[in-house]
């Protein structure tokens, strides 16, 4: 698939010094516009020679924090404070982000399941094919910015997947310390394919990404965390130098070991939680019940947790249907 050119076209140059800011150009074609391409924001900032670091957040359209936050680092980060090369993607599934949802509405495809893409497919596997192909193909690092989006809400957290290589392991929780979000979170080998991750690791990028907040909202809290996490990152890979010191607090280092860690409704009805975020809880412990008001006289169902560990994450919405996620667990993770 990578070795087939991309069809999508930008005025960036990327060898070129100085801020530049622009569109990639993705060509589609339809009734109201037969010769017409979809634009996707991008911006370039340059400053001779160094490391390139690629900053992206819309890879689901209802994640709001990163697209705040690379928006108006974009026009806050000045050429003469880099030494080397960032890349910024806001939004990177546009037609996802133009619409607020967490899927194109044109393709109905999750972006951040379908790397490495596919030149010729529909526009979510063309944007993937580009970002890899063309993106991170020229990166050293990477920061995927998610929050939970319209139907979760995490702890805000510094997230990554638990990989063989154990070097890569090693730059990622460094990268991640550098962040310094409340929490850190490993998310299960086998967790999701044809993410951003794996994308990455093709390419030899040492990428991290984020859960901060979510609930379709961008609340004060998870915006600075993400702002100076951000300049941390960028500092710790070594594209901007700390003139001033970017206040830090600890991680804590959590991950999932396997999908016990994971809390599904098991029943169609609404869902009534007792746990919230950053509750500690225990195997066998009630997470909460279904109800079930279209059966008058029907008893509520309650649903366990499987595991141990501190709750991460909670579904937002309260109707509900067998299998969709309601709680996220994390334990303690060695280093």
């Amino acid at each position: 698939m990578l070795k087939r050119p991309s069809k999508l076209q930008t005025t960036i140059d990327f060898e070129k010094n100085g801020k530049q800011t622009g569109y990639i150009r993705l060509p589609h074609s339809v009734h109201r516009s037969a010769y017409g391409w979809l634009p996707i924001p991008i911006a370039c900032i340059k400053n001779g020679s160094g490391v390139t670091v690629l900053l992206i957040s819309g890879t689901h359209g209802d994640e709001y924090e990163g697209q705040v936050a690379l928006s108006k680092l974009i026009n806050q980060l000045k050429p003469e404070e880099i030494q080397g090369r960032v890349i910024i993607l806001p939004m990177a599934n546009f037609p996802a982000a133009k619409a607020g949802l967490r899927t194109s509405p044109i393709d109905e495809q999750n972006l951040n399941r379908i790397y490495p893409g596919d030149p010729d497919g529909s526009p979510s596997f063309m944007i993937a094919h580009y970002i890899e192909s063309q993106l991170l193909s020229i990166a050293d690092y990477g920061l995927d910015l998610h929050s939970g989006g319209s139907s979760l809400h995490y702890v805000p957290s510094a997230v990554s997947a638990v990989g063989e290589n154990k070097e890569r392991m090693k730059k990622m929780k460094e990268l991640m310390k550098a962040f310094a979000a409340p929490y850190s979170f490993f998310f299960p080998s086998g967790h999701a394919d044809g993410t951003t991750n794996h994308a990455a690791s093709r390419n030899n990028v040492v990428l991290i990404g984020t859960e901060l907040g979510g609930s379709g909202t961008v609340s004060p809290e998870c915006l600075q965390i993400c702002e100076r996490g951000i300049k941390r990152f960028l500092q710790a890979c070594g594209v901007i130098q700390a003139k001033t010191q970017i206040p830090a607090s600890q991680t804590r280092m959590l991950h999932a070991p396997d999908f016990s860690y994971y809390c599904y409704a098991m029943e169609e009805g609404l869902f009534e939680p007792v746990k919230g975020l950053g509750d500690e809880v225990m195997k066998g412990e009630v997470a909460g019940y279904t109800h079930f008001p279209e059966t008058p006289g029907k008893p509520s169902e309650p649903i366990y947790f499987e595991a141990d560990g501190v709750v991460v994450c909670k579904r937002i919405p309260a109707r509900v249907i067998r299998g969709d996620c309601v709680f996220q667990l994390g334990c303690d993770f060695a280093i």
